[in-house]
């Protein structure tokens, strides 16, 4: 699978993974198509993979992922970014089609989408 991780992505997983899982979590990514990049998600740390989902280790990093946020995540760069105004995860998706997206009138860079720390979700 090409997939690109930025090292701000894997310094924010290996975070998660420290204060939210034990020794063999991973760190969870549901992708489905929607939004800005084509991309919307959420994740959360798992102990284990779930039936389907096949394990991505980046460096130190295990990711489990499904079968569809693997053909969705194709060719994408998952980069975390921290700003007074938005900080979460940030998918680059070359393959999406460029259309206007944001809020107040704003058009948001086509193919870039972000799932908001907010969304953690913690079992």
């Amino acid at each position: 699978m090409e997939l690109t991780i930025t090292p701000a992505a894997e310094k924010f997983m290996r975070r998660m993974l420290r204060f939210g899982g034990s020794p063999g979590s991973g760190f969870r990514l549901v992708v489905s198509a929607g939004g800005c990049s084509g991309l919307v998600g959420e994740f959360s740390i798992e102990p284990a993979p779930q039936p389907g989902d096949a394990v991505y280790e980046h460096l130190d990093v295990r990711m489990f992922l499904p079968a569809q946020s693997r053909l969705l995540l194709s060719g994408v760069t998952i980069d975390f970014v921290d700003t007074p105004t938005q900080s979460g995860l940030v998918f680059q998706n070359p393959n999406a089609a460029a259309h206007s997206c944001g809020s107040n009138g704003k058009n948001a860079l086509p193919g870039v989408s972000s799932i908001d720390i907010a969304s953690i979700v913690r079992r």
